[in-house]
C-alpha cells in the first residue's frame, strides 16, 4: 500500500513539474518570424511552392506552402541562423539562409527558376513531407511516423489534423470520416475500424485527404459534398505480392493476444485476410454495427439506409463513461477475408467475408436511490452477466461501368447473428436468473444506376429491399410482479417470447443539376413502404406449467406506412455566400393493427427547411440551417399492450398514431483550417420538439410500469467549442474543449401532475500534445464534467479525468511507453479517486521483421471502480470489476 501511494504521488509531483517546465519555455525563449514572397521568372506569384525552414545540421523546423498570391509566414520560432527551402514542381529547387533576430522581422523575395521538362524522358522525384493538389493533401509518412506504430490506427493519429478517439473513430476538423481505402479501393465502408486496428503500418508510404469526396464517381464536381475520405497508398515494395505479420502474446494468469494479417494488392486484385483473438479486453473490430447497419448523418444519404429493427430486451453493457477494455472481461475470436476481383475493365467485384465469436463477463453492483414526491426507496443489485455473440456476415458488391458516363451498382448483405446471454442477479438479496435468447437475421439488396447524361447533369434511381427479424426468449426464475398480478400465487418463474419483423421496399429517382453560374438544383421522387410486426407473449409459470397469461401484456401488432414523396433542393450561389433552399412534400398512407383491430390514416405534410453557407475568407466560414420536420411514431412508440424490457420494467405505446413536429436551428463557425497553426470549431444548436412522446410511470420497489404519453413543447441546447493551437517554439499542440447542454422535458411519475425537468451538461477539458523530433513526447490533459438535475429534488455533481502520457524514443530499435490515468468522483465521499498506469517497451531486433514487446496494464492492480450517476427521479452508485494487473510478453514477426 505504500508504495502504491508513493507511485502515485510521485506520478502527480511529475505532472506539476511538467507544467511547470512547459510554462517557464513558453516564457524563456524569444520568438522570431520571416515572411516573404515568391515569384516565378515571369514576375508571377508561385503558388503552392513547399517552404522549410531548416537548422544548421538540415533537420526540418518548419513546413508551409505559399498561397495564391506566392506569400508564406513562418512564426513563432526561436531565433536564429536557419535556410529556408523552396521546392515546387516546374521550378529548381532553391535554398536561402536567413538569420532571425529576436523583436525583427525578416522578409525576403524569391524569385524561382523554371525547370523544363520532357515528361517522356525525365522522371521528376519531390520529397515534401506534405503536398496540395485541387481537393487532395498527401502526406508522406516517413515524415511524421516515430517507428513505434504498430498498426493504422496509430499511423494516423500522427497524420496533421486527424482526431481519433478512444473508440478508433477518425475525424477531420469534427467530421468523421466516409471510408478508408487502400490504393483506391474501399473494402469495410463505415466498419473501417478493422481495417484500422489491426493492418501493420509499416507498409503505408503516403496518406491521402480526400476532401469534398463523392461516393458515386459520376457526381464528383456536380454534387456539393463535404465528406473526407482517406487513401492509403502502400510503397512499392508492397504491391502484387503475398505479406503479412503475425503477433503472438502471452502473460500471466493465460492472458493471451494472438494477431495475423494476410494481404496482397495488386492492380488487378487485392486480397486482405485478418485472424484475431485475445482476452485482455481489447476490441479488434470497433461497433460491428457500422459493418453490417451503418449509419450516415450526411444528407444525401440512400433510400433505406435509415431503416433498422430495434431490440426489446438488451443484457448488453451500456457505454459506462470509462475504458471498455479495463471492464471487458473477453474471449474474443475473429476471422475477416476481403478480396477485391477486376475480371474485366469495366467490372469490379469485392467480397467480404466477416465471422466473429466473443465471450464477455461483466460484473456489476450497485445501489439505486428513489426520491420523488410519491416514492422513497432503494434497491441493490450485485450482477454479473455472461454474453456469448456469434456473428457471420457476407457483403457482395458489383460495380459494372456500362461506359464513361454510366454505372450499374449492385450491394447485396447477408447477417446472421445469435446472442445468448445469462446474469446472476442478486435483487435486493434475492437470488435471480435471467436467460435471453436472440437472434438477429437480414438480407439487404440494394441496385442503383447512374447516369451522367450531360457534363453538368447526373440522373440516379436506386431500388432496395430489405427482410430483418430478431426473435427474443427471456425468461427470469423470480416473480417480482405480484402487485401486479395479484392472484398469481402459485407462479415462481417469467417466460416473454418477442418477434420484431420489418420488410422495407424502396425505390428513389434522384436529378442533379449543376448550373453555369455554379448554382445547383436537386430534384427526388420516390416511395418507401415499410411494414412492421411485433409479437410478444408473457406467460406466467410454475416450473414449466402456464399459470397465466394476462391479455393486456400480449401484443399482435402491425404497422405499416407508405411514404410518396417528392423533395426538391436548390444552392444559390451569390459570390461568397451560399443560399440553400429545401422543400420535402410526403404523403402518408399508414396502416397500424394492434390485437386485431385495424386503424388507417393518411397524412399529408411538407418538411421545409433554409440554410446559408458563408465564406466570409480563406479563414472563416459560418454555416447555418433552420428546419421544421414533422415524422411518423416507430413501432415500439405505437402498440397497446405491455412488453416487459428488463426485469423489473414494462413499457407500452400509445396505441395509436401520432405524428411528431420539431423545429430545428443549427449555426456553426469555423475559425481557420484544420492545418492551421490555430483551428476552432463552435457550434450551436437548438431543437424544439413541438410534440414528443414522453412516458406515464408507476414506480414500485419491485416493478416500474412505462406508458408513452403525448406531450407538447420540449428543447434542448447545446454549445460546444474546440480550439486547437499550434506552440511551434515549444512544438506542442494545444487543445480546449468546451460544451454546455440543456434538456428540458417533461412526465408523470406515480400519478403526479406534470413534472417539469432540466437536464444540464457542462464539460471543460485543456490538453497539451507534444511533437518534439528528439528522443521524449508527452500528451497530457484534463476534463472536467458536470452534471445537474433540476425536478422534485436537485442532484448535481463534477467528474474529472486527468491523463499523461509518455513516450520515449531511445534509438531505432528500443522504444518505451507510459500511459497513466486519475479518475475524481466529486459526489462520492469515500473511494472517490482512482489511478491507473500502462507501460509498453517495443525492442526491434531486425527493423520491419522481428520484434518484440514487454507491456503491463493496470500495475497499480485497481480491482474496483465506482461511478455516481443521476436522474429525474434519484441517483445511483455503482461499482464495476477490472481485469487486475498482468504483463504480457509479444512476438511480432512480419514477412
Amino acid at each position: 500500500m505504500r508504495l502504491k501511494r508513493i507511485s502515485k504521488n510521485y506520478l502527480i509531483n511529475f505532472i506539476l513539474f511538467l507544467v511547470i517546465t512547459i510554462t517557464n519555455s513558453t516564457i524563456s525563449f524569444s520568438q522570431c518570424q520571416v515572411n516573404g514572397k515568391v515569384i516565378n521568372t515571369k514576375q508571377e506569384p508561385a503558388v503552392f511552392v513547399n517552404v522549410i525552414l531548416k537548422d544548421s545540421l538540415n533537420q526540418n523546423i518548419e513546413l508551409t506552402t505559399t498561397n495564391e498570391e506566392g506569400l508564406f509566414l513562418i512564426s513563432d520560432v526561436v531565433c536564429g541562423e536557419y535556410f529556408l527551402e523552396f521546392t515546387g514542381i516546374s521550378y529548381e529547387k532553391k535554398t536561402e539562409k536567413v538569420y532571425l533576430q529576436s523583436k525583427k522581422e525578416a522578409e525576403i523575395q524569391v524569385t524561382l527558376e523554371d525547370n523544363i521538362f520532357n515528361l517522356g524522358e525525365v522522371l521528376i522525384k519531390t520529397s515534401s513531407p506534405i503536398k496540395i493538389k485541387k481537393d487532395t493533401v498527401s502526406f508522406k509518412t516517413k515524415y511524421f511516423a516515430k517507428g513505434d506504430e504498430k498498426n493504422v490506427e496509430d499511423l494516423l493519429k500522427r497524420i496533421p489534423g486527424l482526431q481519433i478517439d478512444s473508440k478508433g473513430t477518425i475525424k477531420l476538423a469534427g467530421k468523421e470520416i466516409e471510408k478508408l481505402m487502400i490504393d483506391g479501393d474501399d473494402l469495410f465502408e463505415k466498419g473501417y475500424k478493422i481495417l484500422s486496428k489491426n493492418m501493420p503500418a509499416h507498409p503505408i508510404e503516403e496518406v491521402e485527404l480526400l476532401k469534398n469526396y463523392s461516393n458515386n464517381p459520376l457526381l464528383k464536381g456536380i454534387e456539393r459534398s463535404n465528406k473526407v475520405a482517406l487513401n492509403l497508398k502502400l510503397d512499392k515494395n508492397s504491391k502484387r505480392i503475398w505479406f503479412g505479420n503475425m503477433e503472438i502474446a502471452y502473460g500471466k494468469d493465460d492472458f493471451y493476444e494472438i494477431k495475423g494479417n494476410l494481404m496482397n494488392f495488386g492492380k488487378k486484385n487485392k486480397y486482405y485476410f485478418l485472424a484475431n483473438g485475445n482476452n485482455i479486453g481489447e476490441d479488434a473490430t470497433g461497433s460491428i454495427e457500422d459493418l453490417i447497419q451503418p449509419i450516415s448523418t450526411d444528407e444525401t444519404v440512400d433510400i433505406g439506409d435509415d431503416q433498422q429493427v430495434e431490440n426489446l430486451i438488451d443484457l448488453s453493457v451500456s457505454d459506462l463513461g470509462f475504458e471498455k477494455r479495463r471492464t471487458n472481461f473477453n474471449d474474443a475470436e475473429l476471422v475477416s477475408v476481403n478480396a477485391i476481383f477486376n475480371p474485366t475493365k469495366k467490372l469490379k467485384i469485392k467480397t467480404l467475408g466477416f465471422f466473429n465469436w466473443d465471450e464477455t463477463y461483466f460484473f456489476r453492483n450497485s445501489e439505486n436511490n428513489v426520491t420523488t414526491a410519491s416514492a422513497d426507496f432503494t434497491n441493490t443489485e450485485d450482477y454479473m452477466l455472461n454474453n456469448i455473440n456469434r456473428t457471420n456476415f457476407v457483403k457482395l458488391d458489383a460495380d459494372y461501368k456500362l461506359s464513361e458516363n454510366a454505372n450499374l451498382q449492385s450491394i447485396t448483405k447477408l447477417n446472421h447473428s445469435n446472442f445468448a446471454s445469462q446474469s446472476n442477479l442478486v435483487f435486493n438479496q434475492a437470488s435471480t436468473a435471467e436467460n435471453l435468447e436472440s437472434d438477429h437475421t437480414l438480407f439487404d439488396q440494394k441496385i442503383k444506376y447512374s447516369h451522367k447524361f450531360k457534363k453538368n447533369k447526373v440522373w440516379i434511381l436506386t431500388g432496395r429491399y430489405i427482410l430483418e427479424q430478431k426473435p427474443q426468449e427471456y425468461r427470469i426464475n423470480q416473480f417480482f410482479y405480484r402487485d401486479l398480478f395479484p392472484g398469481s400465487f402459485n407462479v415462481d418463474n417469467v417466460l416473454q417470447n418477442n418477434k420484431t419483423l420489418m420488410q422495407f421496399a424502396g425505390l428513389n429517382a434522384r436529378l442533379l443539376e449543376k448550373k453555369k453560374n455554379g448554382d445547383l438544383l436537386e430534384w427526388q421522387l420516390g416511395n418507401a413502404f415499410k411494414k412492421n410486426k411485433l409479437y410478444s407473449d408473457l406467460l406466467l409459470l410454475q416450473n414449466e406449467e402456464v399459470i397465466d397469461s394476462p391479455q393486456s401484456f400480449q401484443n399482435r401488432t402491425s404497422y405499416s406506412t407508405n411514404d410518396l414523396f417528392l423533395k426538391s433542393k436548390y444552392h444559390l450561389k451569390l459570390k461568397n455566400i451560399t443560399l440553400i433552399g429545401e422543400v420535402g412534400a410526403h404523403q402518408f398512407f399508414n396502416h397500424l393493427t394492434n390485437n386485431q383491430n385495424l386503424i388507417t390514416q393518411n397524412p399529408f405534410f411538407i418538411n421545409p427547411s433554409i440554410g446559408m453557407d458563408w465564406q466570409i475568407n480563406n479563414k472563416n466560414k459560418i454555416t447555418s440551417t433552420y428546419s421544421y420536420n414533422t415524422s411518423n411514431t416507430k413501432l415500439l412508440d405505437v402498440h397497446n399492450n405491455f412488453v416487459l424490457t428488463g426485469f423489473r420494467s414494462f413499457s407500452k405505446g400509445t396505441g395509436n398514431f401520432n405524428q411528431l413536429d420539431a423545429s430545428t436551428l443549427i449555426i456553426k463557425h469555423q475559425l481557420g483550417n484544420w492545418s492551421d497553426r490555430f483551428f476552432a470549431n463552435t457550434l450551436f444548436l437548438y431543437n424544439k420538439n413541438h410534440d414528443f412522446l414522453s412516458t406515464n410511470t408507476l414506480i414500485d420497489q419491485n416493478f416500474s410500469r412505462s406508458e408513452k404519453i403525448l406531450i407538447k413543447d420540449q428543447e434542448f441546447l447545446n454549445i460546444s467549442s474546440k480550439l486547437d493551437y499550434y506552440i511551434k517554439f515549444v512544438s506542442t499542440n494545444i487543445k480546449l474543449d468546451l460544451g454546455y447542454t440543456k434538456t428540458e422535458f417533461k412526465n408523470i411519475v406515480n400519478n403526479s401532475q406534470l413534472r417539469k425537468i432540466n437536464s444540464i451538461n457542462y464539460k471543460y477539458g485543456l490538453e497539451l500534445h507534444s511533437g518534439f523530433s528528439g528522443i521524449f513526447n508527452y500528451h497530457i490533459g484534463t476534463k472536467w464534467t458536470t452534471n445537474t438535475i433540476k425536478s422534485d429534488v436537485n442532484n448535481s455533481f463534477t467528474d474529472v479525468l486527468s491523463f499523461l502520457d509518455l513516450s520515449f524514443i531511445f534509438n531505432k530499435k528500443l522504444r518505451f511507453n507510459l500511459q497513466s490515468e486519475r479518475y475524481y468522483f466529486g459526489s462520492l465521499t469515500t473511494d472517490n479517486t482512482y489511478y491507473f498506469l500502462d507501460f509498453n517497451a517495443r525492442y526491434a531486433i531486425k527493423k520491419k521483421k522481428l520484434t518484440f514487446t514487454l507491456s503491463g496494464k493496470n500495475l497499480f492492480n485497481t480491482q474496483k471502480f465506482r461511478n455516481f450517476a443521476i436522474s429525474d427521479i434519484g441517483n445511483s452508485t455503482t461499482e464495476y470489476r477490472l481485469l487486475p494487473r498482468f504483463l504480457l510478453l509479444k512476438m511480432e514477426y512480419s514477412f
